[in-house]
């Protein structure tokens, strides 16, 4: 019943906001009608019902989903959690180890695809999709076509990835429309760079495979007739990763080139940039801005590709490697987007804090990952290196910013939480998962498998254990307990299992429906520290509330041994600003099995005292 109501709750939450329109950094994403809930999906592994797990082991080994397995119960069930955006992760036709030559499309090289089933970073096709996700790989794109139909059938939005800063090194495609040309077929390849090159050239020097490293061979060691050690490549490209050496080394991004935007060999910029003043200019003034400028080749080609997936009926990119780009190609893309869609979704991957705001403010992202500081400050708690009190620094760094910076504590590049080197137990990481989630006015994402403690445990082959693979044909042990056969119902999950989706649910309903998510933050956390004595130093408190009256009191401990018997106290300022009496007020928590109430009493200061179990969070909705 609870659920059903939260439901109701999001639905009337979302259906009631305005839409906000952005014209400085510090407002909301254009799109923002209710806190963002993205549930990241590895497409090839969702559906995929065989339980083999053999290393290194082909499709019909291991099996492979497809898009026809995210089925209406599937969808359903990821909805009730509160979802509104689906992260199909690797849908794009990347490089990869099977014959479909009779579907018109050539082999790939060993040597240079990582795994069997393929890197889905090492784009080879921008215009079609992964033919191990099809049913019949000659209507590939109608079944997409057919699973974005499903999903917004039920009341969810579709995002893809879109890699900007690099292809696969076999990069040709077989859908490109009309006029389309390929990356590089008009390239100079006598010079290193051309502003209109798609790519940068080692001149003079063929491409060389790297050396093997750690006994690595392709494929395992399989025999396979293209796996020889060369690759026909000349002259060479720059690899992904910007390595410039004809033999790029084995942990380089040797499977793909680098994509030119105008940014020459020594850094300097071949392209018009932006006025400082833009920097608090909308998506439309940036829009206008690049009419009738002449941009790079690249600039256009990846602006013609985004158009190609919004007219699909795509609602959002999640932007791989987005720094590695200029800020400028951004602005120039982003703004085309939103002039076509200003409610489309902008999630970019970005590790270096120094430029948030510039990837934020100029080249208009709605959301960059709070990795490096929010993520990496609770991880840093979970393995004792640093206490709580880096929850309130981060929290407080990012204050103009903060809508802006999805929050998660698992993704396809991270290790899981239920894995040894990062937790060893699902349950120690929901103190984290509940700060997470409630802290910001700013998306959550949750992977795939994380609601149902999956451990990564498996070495897949190219993939190793504690992330779960991304370039191997596998099955995710725990999800198939929840995914029973194609039910969707969680019919083989143990009662642990069952009880952590059921938190996860819980919190992630709470945090996409109610008002105060959306409100304003104040840490309670230092001022407790100073004036109270009963306040443990392993919880973090903060407040929420909303200007329609809703108010909440968030409470975590993060020990996993020792029970916290917490005192806690509200500062004069934020009561204030609460209007609230002189009198007692019952407080109601709004997650967790007991969902014992509390009082916050009228003293000197408004106070209430609390008990909680090791690794207990509260979230206490004020009664006025």
């Amino acid at each position: 019943m609870k659920r059903i109501i939260a439901l109701c709750l999001l639905a009337c939450w979302v259906c009631s906001c305005s839409q906000p329109e952005v014209n400085a950094p510090e407002e909301a994403p254009e799109q923002m009608q209710g806190k963002p809930v993205v549930y990241q999906m590895f497409t090839r592994l969702f559906g995929n019902k065989v339980e083999l797990n053999k290393p290194w082991g082909t499709k019909e080994e291991n099996g492979v989903g497809k898009f026809a397995d995210i089925n209406a119960q599937a969808l359903t069930a990821i909805k009730e959690m509160g979802v509104s955006h689906v992260w199909y992760t690797g849908v794009l036709h990347h490089a990869l180890i099977a014959d479909y030559t009779e579907y018109g499309l050539t082999n790939d090289d060993p040597d240079v695809v990582k795994g069997r089933a393929g890197s889905p970073y090492a784009v080879k096709d921008y215009y079609n999709v992964n033919p191990d996700l099809a049913v019949n790989p000659a209507k590939r794109m109608e079944e997409f076509e057919q699973l974005i139909a499903r999903t917004h059938a039920h009341g969810l939005k579709v995002v893809i990835d879109i890699v900007p800063n690099h292809v696969a090194r076999a990069y040709q495609s077989t859908n490109a429309p009309q006029g389309v040309e390929d990356f590089g077929a008009s390239d100079d390849t006598s010079v290193e760079y051309a502003r209109d090159n798609n790519f940068y050239y080692v001149v003079g020097e063929p491409f060389k495979v790297p050396l093997a490293e750690n006994g690595y061979k392709p494929l395992g060691g399989e025999a396979h007739p293209l796996s020889d050690g060369e690759f026909d490549e000349n002259p060479a490209k720059w690899t992904g990763n910007g390595s410039r050496l004809a033999q790029p080394k084995a942990d380089d991004w040797y499977e793909t080139v680098k994509i030119n935007y105008g940014v020459r060999p020594d850094g300097s910029k071949d392209f018009p940039e932006l006025p400082e003043d833009y920097r608090y200019k909308n998506a439309e003034a940036h829009y206008q801005f690049w009419q009738g400028k002449s941009v790079p080749s690249s600039w256009v080609k990846f602006r013609q590709i985004a158009e190609f997936w919004i007219e699909k009926g795509v609602d959002g990119f999640r932007y791989d490697m987005a720094e590695m780009v200029p800020v400028e190609f951004w602005s120039y893309l982003n703004a085309h987007i939103k002039h076509q869609r200003a409610d489309f979704f902008l999630l970019a991957e970005i590790y270096n804090p120094a430029e948030y705001r510039n990837y934020i403010q100029l080249g208009k992202m709605d959301y960059l990952y709070d990795k490096v500081e929010m993520y990496d400050g609770l991880k840093d708690i979970i393995h004792g290196k640093k206490n709580t009190d880096v929850i309130e620094t981060v929290q407080a760094g990012m204050a103009d910013i903060e809508r802006n910076m999805l929050h998660f504590l698992e993704n396809h590049d991270e290790q899981r939480i239920a894995s040894e080197p990062f937790a060893g137990s699902p349950e120690i990481a929901k103190p984290a998962m509940v700060v997470s989630t409630l802290i910001s006015s700013s998306p959550t994402m949750l992977y795939f498998g994380q609601e149902v403690g999956e451990q990564g445990a498996l070495d897949s082959g190219f993939g190793k254990p504690t992330r779960t693979t991304i370039f191997d044909y596998a099955g995710v042990p725990a999800h198939q307990r929840w995914m029973n056969g194609g039910k969707f119902d969680g019919g083989k999950l143990t009662p642990p299992e069952k009880a952590l989706r059921a938190f996860y649910s819980e919190l992630l309903l709470l945090s996409a429906s109610h008002p105060a998510m959306l409100g304003q933050y104040q840490s309670l956390h230092s001022f407790n520290k100073s004036h109270s004595q009963a306040y443990p130093l392993n919880v973090f408190t903060f407040a929420r509330w909303a200007d329609t009256g809703e108010k909440l009191i968030v409470v975590s401990n993060f020990s996993n041994t020792e029970p916290a018997d917490i005192q806690l106290y509200l500062p004069a300022s934020l009561t204030g600003q609460w209007q609230l009496q002189a009198k007692d007020y019952p407080l109601t928590d709004l997650l967790g099995d007991s969902h014992a109430a509390a009082v916050l009493e009228a003293k000197q200061l408004f106070t209430t005292h609390l008990q909680l179990a090791p690794l207990e969070s509260r979230v206490l909705a004020l009664s006025l």
